[in-house]
């Protein structure tokens, strides 16, 4: 993409513009999320149909991402997220329309295909204008969106409680969603290809490099899959808690990776993205080690805490790192997208299928296993860190504060 002129005041509104975006996305998944049991009721569909439909989300996703790139060359960055995120915020409505299994996994594709799509590019801004400043902001864009996931979340469950139809919900929820997000995409930047760059192909295996960077995203990706899906249930069933004490871990678990991505940055800017994941890892198994070993759910509740605080930066890290891997930042962001958005998938029935056979302890142990993992490689972030503080020399200009 062609980079262009921008002045500091164009690309500030730019960043706020992105965030508005991400919380944007955030809200569709939390509107979607907190009404899937009346979903399940209006189709008709049992609980093992059930979570054979909620795995098309990820398929549709997966198979569709590597096609983000492409459309951004078409028609500019701008003009492709402002088309791919409407398409997102629209889709919303279609789950709640499905009213048997096949046309519900159908509008589940879609549904995922367009998260999927919009996700690249959203991201892919994201690191360009994260370029611009010279500082990191990755971490608050996805504290952004998890902020927009608890608002979703929030007014899915008042729309619940009001045992308001999740059509009218959906339809009402993306027309205004629909709306705030055309609006936040005018600020974004302006992105076009140059005349003699080469256009991505549609379809193409992630680059070396992406599928590095993207294993350390599954470790993360897995270790949050396995805690927001088992956390409550390891509470109760393993350490015997009520089920009210066992949500409020689950809801522990979001707080502290809410709160850590949107404070990530200024960690970031500091240290780096590798010694910042190096941390994030000695973190989390510190987390994984109380869950596995605490036995008394007080000391559980803080390692899923301290889990949730040290994964919370890895995958916005990830992304950037991604973006600055390679000639097609949209390419190796999809390729990092792809590989995380596997590990979320998979990563709630291997816990269950592995606690089948063993236990759910036996589980976390792999969680703690793979959370380890990121301090040993972490490294593979290297591409593009900015290696913690800066020092001004002289003739140079510091960059322009955000505020």
């Amino acid at each position: 993409m062609a980079r262009g002129i921008y002045d500091q005041r164009v690309v500030r509104h730019a960043r706020y513009a992105v965030a508005a975006v991400f919380l944007v996305h955030g809200s569709v998944t939390g509107s979607f999320a907190t009404r899937v049991p009346w979903i399940q009721d209006h189709a008709g569909v049992s609980a093992g149909q059930l979570g054979l439909a909620l795995a098309f989300p990820a398929l549709g996703a997966s198979l569709t991402m590597p096609l983000a790139g492409r459309i951004s060359h078409r028609f500019g960055a701008k003009t492709a997220l402002r088309g791919l995120l409407a398409l997102w915020t629209l889709a919303l409505t279609l789950p709640s329309l499905a009213p048997n299994l096949g046309t519900l996994c159908l509008a589940l594709f879609v549904y995922g295909a367009t998260a999927g799509m919009s996700d690249v590019a959203m991201n892919a801004l994201g690191v360009e204008i994260e370029n611009r400043l010279d500082r990191s902001i990755m971490s608050g864009l996805h504290g952004m969106w998890s902020v927009g996931a608890l608002l979703g979340s929030v007014g899915g469950t008042l729309a619940a409680h009001l045992d308001t139809d999740a059509r009218v919900h959906h339809l009402i929820a993306a027309g205004v969603l629909t709306v705030l997000g055309l609006v936040a995409c005018t600020w974004v930047l302006d992105l076009q290809p140059t005349e003699d760059e080469e256009a991505p192909p549609r379809f193409a295996l992630p680059p070396k490099s992406a599928v590095l960077i993207g294993a350390v995203g599954f470790c993360a990706v897995f270790a949050e899959g396995a805690s927001l899906d088992w956390s409550a249930v390891y509470l109760e069933d393993e350490l015997g808690t009520s089920a009210g004490l066992a949500a409020a871990c689950t809801t522990g678990f979001t707080l502290t990776m809410a709160i850590a991505r949107l404070a990530g940055d200024k960690v970031v800017d500091r240290y780096g993205a590798v010694r910042t994941v190096r941390l994030s890892g000695v973190v989390a198994t510190l987390g994984g080690l109380l869950i596995v070993f605490g036995g008394h759910p007080a000391v559980a509740m803080t390692g899923f805490a301290l889990m949730g605080l040290g994964i919370a930066v890895v995958v916005p890290l990830c992304f950037a790192a991604a973006g600055r891997s390679g000639n097609n930042p949209s390419q190796a962001i999809a390729g990092v997208a792809t590989i995380t958005y596997t590990s979320g998938l998979i990563a709630p029935s291997a816990i269950g299928g592995l606690a089948q056979l063993t236990s759910l302890v036996v589980s976390f142990g792999l969680v703690t296993l793979l959370s380890c993992g990121l301090a040993v490689f972490a490294k593979v972030l290297r591409a593009g860190d900015r290696g913690g503080p800066k020092v001004d020399t002289p003739g140079s200009a510091a960059p322009e504060p955000l505020h």
